[in-house]
């Protein structure tokens, strides 16, 4: 394994979203995670062709293992207590009721950082209640804040919620509790929920709107559509462009290369006039094709780039020039991020079959064979082939 989190030992156990995203980016950056899957097959019933097309779960082996089975139990707490983290995604209480709970977890191993995802936290009212990114980001006020004036919420996909409030402060606080345990010799719970991910990516925002800076009405501020200089526009060709000249300099370069000036458009920060630059801006930008707009705007202070779909932009010459995109086994993916001058990250596995390291990950953790073969035997462990 290679990365700057090479030598962790991460214990997965399997659920959707946030949490394989959270176990992936460990694993990237060189955690050995092992991924607990059940014997049966997880996930939300999406058509896939395969679950070689399923990203998050590059990047680690996994071992199929019934928690229903007494066995399979003690087979998780065995590798908790050889482990330096576990992370789950399980609505509030089963843990414990599987009896793989922090406590349980602890006894084994005193120093295991204990990292629980949940949407709506491990209390409240709510704690129990189902619920997706949507509504997580709801309830924050984050998805009130995005679409255009007039119109209905916009979903931002599921990146705000799942991903960046959830999988990504996950990780975070695993690393942070990782670097402590080290010093203190004591693990501890990290409780990571989506609504407070969201809301604290807001906090530029909930400081603008009490400056007075931000309005609650959606399309009406400078970064929610409402200002004409931050925004998409489209193309003679029908595709879209993007710009984002806030600072005078970079707005007062937009007008020069557009060919207008500041009787063309007075007051950029006049909300009331900013309707009418933007049709003004509308009419400049539908007279070329997006291609004719980035050989004249690309690369310069204008704040520019072209609205590029997912194929598309594994072409663009800055995403190869950084190699952004990757292909693993045939499949077309995200590199690991962040970068590492001297312990760089890389995908040390491809996406695995449920329970196809199953023998292999019990012997490195310790079984001995006989151990391993009564553990299949009784059904509390399942070894599959990969496909």
């Amino acid at each position: 394994m290679s990365g700057p989190l090479s030598g962790i030992r991460v214990v997965e156990l399997a659920g959707i979203g946030p949490g394989p995203m959270c176990a992936m980016l460990l694993a990237d950056l060189g955690a050995d995670v092992i991924r607990v899957d059940r014997p049966a097959q997880i996930d939300l019933g999406v058509p896939r062709r395969s679950r070689h097309f399923d990203v998050l779960r590059r990047g680690r082996r996994s071992i199929a293992v019934d928690l229903k089975h007494p066995d399979g139990v003690e087979t998780v707490l065995r590798m908790a207590g050889e482990a330096d983290a576990l992370i789950e995604g399980f609505r509030p209480g089963v843990m414990e009721r599987l009896g793989l709970g922090p406590d349980e977890c602890a006894a084994r191993n005193p120093a295991l950082v204990y990292g629980r995802m949940t949407g709506w936290g491990q209390e409240g009212p709510l704690a129990t209640a189902a619920g997706h990114d949507i509504n997580y980001i709801a309830l924050t006020g984050a998805l009130a804040a995005i679409g255009s004036h007039g119109g209905p919420p916009v979903p931002p996909l599921n990146l705000v919620g799942d991903y960046g409030g959830g999988a990504l402060y996950l990780a975070f606080g695993v690393c942070a509790a990782l670097l402590e345990a080290k010093a203190s010799g004591r693990g501890q719970v990290v409780d990571a929920a989506m609504v407070d991910g969201a809301a604290s990516l807001l906090s530029s925002v909930f400081g603008l709107h009490a400056s007075g800076a931000w309005t609650l009405e959606r399309g009406t501020n400078i970064l929610d559509s409402g200002s004409y200089f931050y925004g998409a526009y489209q193309c003679a060709d029908g595709e879209w462009i993007s710009i984002a000249p806030i600072e005078g300099k970079f707005h007062a370069e937009l007008l020069a290369r557009l060919g207008l000036d500041s009787d063309d458009i007075p007051s950029q920060h006049d909300r009331n006039r900013w309707p009418e630059h933007k049709k003004r801006l509308a009419d400049v930008f539908i007279t070329k094709t997006r291609d004719q707009w980035c050989d004249e705007l690309e690369g310069t202070d204008v704040c520019f780039a072209p609205v590029l779909t997912m194929e598309e932009a594994r072409h663009h010459a800055q995403i190869e020039a950084r190699q952004t995109l990757i292909e693993v086994e045939g499949v077309v993916q995200p590199a690991p991020a962040p970068r590492f001058s001297r312990t760089p990250g890389r995908v040390h596995h491809p996406v695995p079959e449920p329970g196809q390291h199953s023998r292999e990950v019990l012997a490195d953790w310790g079984w001995d064979g006989d151990e391993i073969d009564r553990l299949v035997e009784a059904g509390a462990v399942a070894q599959v082939d990969s496909a």
